[in-house]
């Protein structure tokens, strides 16, 4: 069992295998990027309502952000989790998703997060135009946001960043 588990943690294991792989860091970059940016809108910059299914679900006291720039302090939140969650996210890729040595290191992090950032600014510019047009909860928008993410991120990093 243990043979089994070093062979799919490779580089060249099956392509299925680097899916789940792929999922499995993702997921884990997302879900710290969820957490962080919801801890950072609830206790540093507040942009969740009361009314935010988040809030209720978890039943968190919160500070009623002023409306005009809620969507604002949305988007710092998104940028602070974003750069955390995508540092993480680059080092568990390389490591064992993807093959590193198209590029040299440096131009390979800077692909990272230039795709990432583009992703992240198209994510954060329908979270924050969600937000501020039609008064969407908070979560929601986020959740656009990491969708369009996540779509745009595996593409480009599969077929441009690494060697697939």
């Amino acid at each position: 069992m243990i043979n089994f588990l070093k062979r799919q943690l490779r580089h060249d294991a099956h392509p299925l295998a680097q899916f789940i792989k792929y999922g499995f860091v993702g997921g884990l970059a997302t879900g710290i990027n969820i957490v962080l940016a919801f801890w950072l809108g609830w206790k540093v910059f507040p942009c969740l309502r009361p009314d935010d299914w988040l809030v209720v679900l978890l039943g968190l006291p919160v500070v009623t952000p002023e409306e005009s720039i809620r969507w604002l302090y949305a988007a710092y939140c998104s940028a602070i989790g974003f750069v955390l969650s995508n540092v993480l996210c680059y080092i568990l890729n390389r490591l064992f998703v993807f093959k590193p040595g198209r590029h040299c290191m440096a131009v390979e992090f800077a692909l990272f997060f230039g795709v990432s950032g583009v992703s992240w600014a198209i994510g954060t510019a329908i979270q924050s135009w969600l937000i501020n047009s039609y008064q969407i909860q908070t979560s929601t928008a986020m959740a656009a946001n990491i969708l369009i993410a996540l779509l745009i991120n595996y593409t480009m990093r599969k077929f441009v960043i690494f060697k697939g």
